[in-house]
């Protein structure tokens, strides 16, 4: 059985109070469409085809290359949505799968059992049902004495004793595409829009079986306004941790460490509270990480140890530790054994291995060498108004406490910056460099010998 997947993500979303499509909302640092993409696309094997309407760049753009779209405007309901992908799913697969954007939840497992009893029962249609405690004004299933079922009736137009029933329609369905496209043009138009589920009743009235196949209210009820959204962030931020600790990850307090979907974390790591990681962030084996850490589309090392920090395109390598309170931005390069210390920040810069940068420190557009010094309060004064300027710092330099390095400047190897210096010359291999401005050693004692 061929399998054409349709994702439903033309919608307004009004009850989000949203300028944003409510399929882009993100949870778990995600938009909610695109782990339905994701579930499509294991299922059949190829890109879904996703219809798009309010905000449809913007989708498009979220969605990239993972799936294909057709525009649906203006949207005149799901069956009208259905109806726009026609020209391109017709004679590509023997059944159509319509799915909805703001299901992030729906599993490969629920859908294929869908598709199973789709297959077994030979029927025109197969809906996805499912029994929320509290139905509200949700579709309901009719269904005759054998159980089967005769149409989906929404709840403004049912009878108390259809009110009554507990069998709600997820709007989850799929069809025999034959009979899908020679059906779907009479569906009738109600308050101006034409809605999916009516096929269900051309299927009975024409003498074809629909089948329905039970899914989890917790799967398929969708994301409609802050309050569900708040919710599918807690449930799906309590599935990543649940899986990261099952794979050997230590979560002191799993309800306080947020993690995007998109991360990956090394065994033996240990999160302590309140650490959030971000994007497409990647920490390795045996590290630790906060508490308070803010980490964000990073590559840590095995066994670094980060504490109360907020890091951006940041990398450390192997055995970096950094904190309380330091900021690395994007570029920011830590190299083996290097220390951070408190109230440092490292931009577009790498320090070379075993550097050791103290507190109260900035290092921006640099290139440092191994095992520097960088001392209390040391600023790479990069910015001249109008452009960047790199400072480069040599193996085993001493850059002394409140040293300003003027950019461009060049600190040689195993050279020595006094205390409280203003550097704008470059400094010698192995001079000592003092006073504001800096002068060399030697070239202090040869101006007071004239």
């Amino acid at each position: 059985m061929s399998i054409a997947a349709v994702i439903l993500a033309a919608g307004m979303g009004t009850r989000m109070k949203s300028d944003v499509p409510k399929v882009l909302h993100r949870v778990c640092g995600r938009p909610m469409v695109a782990y339905v993409v994701d579930v499509a696309h294991e299922l059949t094997g190829a890109p879904p085809l996703v219809v798009v309407g309010h905000g449809a760049e913007h989708v498009r753009k979220a969605l990239g290359d993972l799936a294909d779209t057709v525009l649906q405007e203006p949207q005149l309901g799901t069956g009208h949505a259905v109806m726009q992908t026609r020209a391109a799913l017709e004679g590509r697969a023997d059944t159509v799968l319509v799915v909805y954007g703001d299901t992030p939840f729906i599993s490969v497992e629920t859908l294929r059992g869908m598709l199973d009893r789709h297959a077994n029962e030979n029927a025109a249609a197969t809906l996805l049902t499912f029994r929320p405690p509290d139905p509200l004004r949700l579709g309901r299933i009719v269904r005759d004495q054998a159980g089967h079922v005769q149409a989906i009736v929404e709840f403004k137009e049912a009878t108390p004793e259809q009110q009554s029933i507990r069998e709600c329609n997820s709007g989850i369905m799929c069809f025999q595409a034959k009979w899908l496209w020679s059906h779907i043009g009479q569906l009738p138009v109600k308050h101006g829009e034409q809605y999916l589920t009516d096929l269900v009743e051309l299927a009975v009235a024409g003498g074809r079986a629909v089948a329905a196949s039970d899914a989890d209210p917790g799967e398929v009820m969708g994301i409609d306004d802050r309050v569900r959204l708040a919710w599918a962030e807690a449930k799906m931020r309590a599935r990543i941790n649940e899986q990261l600790m099952l794979s050997g990850v230590t979560m002191l307090d799993p309800v306080t460490t947020y993690i995007d979907s998109s991360v990956t974390i090394g065994t033996d790591t240990v999160l302590l509270p309140n650490t959030h990681l971000r994007g497409k962030t990647i920490i390795g084996h045996g590290c630790s990480i906060g508490p308070d850490a803010v980490i964000e589309d990073s590559v840590i090392g095995d066994r670094c140890v980060v504490q109360a920090s907020f890091f951006e395109g940041a990398t450390l390598e192997d055995d970096v530790d950094v904190g309380p309170f330091a900021h690395l931005r994007k570029g920011a390069h830590l190299c083996r054994h290097v220390h951070m210390g408190n109230f440092g920040e490292v931009k577009n810069s790498r320090l070379g291995p075993g550097t050791k940068m103290g507190h109260f420190s900035y290092v921006g557009d640099a290139d440092v060498g191994a095992d520097v010094n960088i001392s209390c309060g040391v600023i790479t004064c990069n910015y001249d108004g109008k452009h960047k300027h790199k400072t480069v710092i040599g193996e085993g330099a001493f850059v002394g406490s409140d040293t300003m390095l003027r950019a461009p400047v060049t600190i040689g190897k195993y050279a020595v910056t006094g205390a409280g210096s203003v550097v704008t010359h470059d400094v010698p291999d192995g001079a000592l460099a003092y006073g504001v401005p800096a002068r060399i050693k030697d070239e202090e004692q040869e101006a007071e010998g004239n």
